[in-house]
């Protein structure tokens, strides 16, 4: 019997949409899983959405998460780019409906300001502060995203699933926050015992 909260991380996109699963329990964050789905970009959108479809139903199938979270949408460089992102997103939010998963939408400063401590952190930041908060690294930068959205959530862990959509501004609660410390404190100790 496994143990914790799974969470599902999702940062959508129709060119690569990265996906993380994390399991958060007594304070703690494991790393269960994480990856991208890139379609090919030359096939219609169509046929890309319905790779995205499908590829996350089977991660949700394979992995079997409590609950998801999704990146909020943001204003994008452009009109265009907005709708291209809003289709990945509805596809990532369908196939968690489709399994009867609930989704928190998780806004791109807040996953930040949860994960790194400040919501104006650099891609690589979260990368490196994913790697030392799960002992792993992610297979691309998508994906270690995903799993920033995961940890973000985290804080919403024992909250009931259904199929719904809601608002997850806030920032860690002490729990999240001791695992982020205690993650840090092993690294550092690492880092001393080397030098």
């Amino acid at each position: 019997m496994r143990g914790g909260v799974r969470i599902l991380g999702i940062d959508p996109g129709l060119r690569s949409t990265g996906w993380g699963v994390v399991s958060f329990s007594h304070g703690r964050l494991q790393h269960i899983s994480n990856g991208a789905i890139r379609p090919n970009p030359r096939h219609s959108d169509a046929d890309r959405l319905t790779m995205i479809y499908q590829d996350l139903s089977a991660v949700i199938a394979d992995h079997q998460p409590d609950f998801a979270a999704i990146e909020e949408i943001f204003v994008a460089k452009s009109v265009r780019s907005a709708l291209r992102l809003g289709m990945a997103r509805g596809v990532g939010i369908l196939a968690c409906g489709a399994a009867h998963l609930a989704v928190n939408e998780i806004a791109a400063r807040a996953v930040k300001k949860a994960v790194v401590g400040t919501g104006t952190a650099s891609k690589e930041q979260i990368q490196d502060m994913v790697a030392r908060l799960l002992q792993v690294r992610a297979c691309n930068a998508d994906a270690a995203d995903a799993l920033a959205i995961a940890i973000a959530a985290s804080n919403d862990a024992g909250k009931p699933a259904g199929i719904a959509l809601r608002s997850a501004q806030s920032v860690p609660d002490d729990a999240l926050s001791k695992a982020i410390s205690q993650a840090l404190a092993r690294d550092d100790a690492r880092q001393r015992g080397k030098t």
